[in-house]
């Protein structure tokens, strides 16, 4: 039988794209004062792999993510979901969404994104949001899965993951 044990803490990622970089730079402080100081920024991205947020949001379509100091609840996924969904709503106008917010968290042996929509490879985890396992880390490197969305895949931002996960690893190691 095995023996029920608590869920590590996770290090906390949010992925931002919008067609209008003000909007980023005016979340970081909101964002501060939800989940705590910001300890990792990746470099602006591109956001090219679709057209499919275009209409909605513009073009080129900017991406930035950040990690965050404190650790979080693997289970406080879906909350933090939910309030980036509502932030989203917030910044839309005339029915059109400005900006998506991707929270997710990372583990030393993958790294998971919260979804509103179900899929084959994702689980509830309450609330009506889903955790979609989106890399898994084995043999020294992420390894990208069937559905990684083609940004995740990106070898950017495969790097910055890494810089992510060796944050988290020390951040553990310090709290031990």
């Amino acid at each position: 039988m095995s023996v029920l044990q608590p869920p590590k803490p996770a290090k906390l990622v949010i992925g931002i794209f919008t067609g209008e970089i003000k909007i980023i730079e005016n979340l970081v402080p909101d964002f501060i004062s939800r989940f705590g100081q910001i300890d990792l920024v990746s470099p602006w991205m591109v956001f090219n792999y679709t057209a499919y947020y275009e209409s909605e949001m513009g073009s080129p379509l900017h991406r930035r993510l950040y990690s965050f100091k404190p650790l979080v609840g693997q289970q406080d996924l879906a909350s933090v979901k939910i309030t980036t969904h509502q932030i989203e709503q917030a910044y839309s106008q005339s029915g059109r969404r400005r900006v998506n917010i991707d929270p997710g968290y990372m583990l030393h042996e993958r790294f998971v994104l919260a979804s509103g929509k179900n899929f084959t490879h994702r689980i509830c985890i309450g609330a009506g949001i889903y955790a979609d396992l989106t890399l898994i880390y084995q043999k020294g490197n992420f390894q990208r899965l069937p559905w990684t969305y083609p940004d995740y895949a990106d070898n950017g931002m495969l790097n910055f993951l890494e810089q992510v996960r060796s944050k988290y690893i020390w951040d553990v190691r310090s709290k031990a």
